[in-house]
């Protein structure tokens, strides 16, 4: 065989491969049918978008290890520390009018808000740096554990482009496809996200207004009581307490009830207040706190007890340290 005949084989080889990579694969192509069909999108435009996408193996490995599944004593200094109690406090400042109108709206504190924005991207200084298409497609096709969640999430993204008229391809979040300022994923932006500085569109990238009305519409779009507490600390006697340890569902038992299994608030509560129980661990031993509707509602931004909690006592200790700057 000559020379000419291998080259030639070698490349219409490698122009094969060339080909078989560029299709989009089955789950892909049908992903994209069913958006055509539901939705009303060009088959030819998903098709390029989908091609433009990029498999992301770090993505993987970093929503397997989440921060959240550190211990408590491990987890809590990465967010309640004093450069974001500092950063905290000079965000309130700069932003005081927009939190004090999104406490009056929606009734949520002004710390509170703070505080959530200060965990999710240090008060907007860090919003993320992969591209949300890859991290969502990575997820929906590639991580079979919660792929069902991010196919639908992928979906979302492409109707908020749509409805945005924004280039999919450069918006930039976090590896779980998270947005903006307050990290919403885009099924709660497209619900949830308001154009609270009155410009006419809701930005969660570039508006600090409009993030934070959109912290405050989230949180009380989900249950949250005005002028109630989040959790306080207890102790615990017994074994019996671990029946009313936070399984992720909303508090049924109450101050009352849970004090029969061994559970005693350090701060007084009323009997009738429902309540979940918190265990927290530390390198010396547990600690408990009762948590209230509030603290669940907090979960449902970020399903983890740790979170919740830290953005309650960022959100406390950001409160402490302004009041006594203001004295």
């Amino acid at each position: 065989m000559s020379i000419f005949a291998i080259i030639a084989i070698v490349a219409s080889v490698a122009i094969a491969q060339i080909a078989e990579a560029a299709e989009p694969r089955p789950e892909i192509e049908s992903f994209i049918s069913e958006m055509v069909e539901r939705h009303g999108f060009k088959q030819a435009e998903l098709e390029s978008l989908f091609e433009a996408a990029q498999f992301q193996p770090s993505i993987i490995n970093a929503i397997s290890q989440p921060a959240t599944s550190r211990p408590w004593h491990e987890y809590r200094p990465l967010f309640v520390n004093s450069r974001r109690i500092a950063g905290g406090i000079a965000f309130w400042s700069s932003h005081a009018a927009a939190l004090e109108r999104a406490h009056q709206e929606f009734g949520i504190p002004e710390e509170i808000i703070t505080a959530v924005i200060g965990v999710e991207t240090t008060y907007g200084a860090q919003t993320g740096r992969r591209r949300v298409l890859d991290a969502l497609t990575t997820l929906a096709f590639d991580y079979p554990k919660r792929a069902e969640f991010f196919r639908g999430e992928l979906e979302q993204y492409l109707l908020l482009g749509r409805e945005l008229n924004v280039d999919l391809l450069n918006i930039k979040g976090s590896y779980a496809g998270a947005i903006g300022i307050p990290q919403f994923m885009p099924s709660s932006y497209r619900r949830y996200a308001l154009d609270f500085d009155g410009d006419g569109k809701a930005d969660l990238s570039g508006s600090v207004a409009d993030a934070i009305g959109s912290v405050a519409n989230y949180l009380k779009s989900f249950g949250w009581e005005t002028e109630q507490s989040v959790a306080v600390p207890a102790l615990v006697n017994g074994e019996n307490y671990r029946e009313v340890l936070f399984t992720g569902r909303k508090p049924t038992y109450t101050v009352e009830e849970i004090r029969k299994l061994g559970v005693i608030p350090q701060v007084e509560a009323s009997g009738d207040r429902q309540v979940t129980l918190i265990e927290l661990a530390n390198s010396g031993g547990n600690e408990y706190w009762l948590g209230f509707n509030n603290f669940f509602v907090i979960t449902r931004y970020n399903r983890s007890v740790h979170y919740a909690m830290s953005v309650l006592q960022l959100a406390e200790e950001i409160r402490a340290a302004r009041n006594f700057g203001l004295r």
